[in-house]
């Protein structure tokens, strides 16, 4: 057997008890703080695992995404990145461009 193999077969299972992990632990989180905080505060209603578990998965499919964080700056050249520094310096008012700088 190939060691690639060997190693999806002992970590495919590890991934799966993992991701499960952390879905169980995150709809009690929200379902704790949901039980702790809305019934006192709003007179809400006290809400189920399954319930809390819905409100995380809709708040990271509305607001939080995939969970990886692509940033748009690793494909810019050198040159893009500070043409945009020049533009935020002389919307936002953060000293002097470079440009000013080396010529004094």
């Amino acid at each position: 057997m190939r060691p690639r193999v060997k190693k999806l077969i002992v970590f495919a299972p590890l991934a799966i008890l993992g991701i499960l992990l952390v879905g169980f632990i995150g709809g009690e989180v929200v379902k704790q703080l949901w039980n702790w905080l809305m019934p006192p505060i709003f007179g809400w209603r006290v809400i189920t695992f399954w319930q809390a578990f819905g409100l995380l998965a809709l708040c990271r499919i509305l607001f939080g995404g995939s969970g990886f964080h692509r940033s748009s700056s690793r494909h810019r050249t050198p040159e893009e990145r500070e043409r945009f520094r020049q533009g935020m310096r002389g919307r936002c008012g953060f000293g002097p461009s470079t440009s000013e700088s080396a010529g004094q």
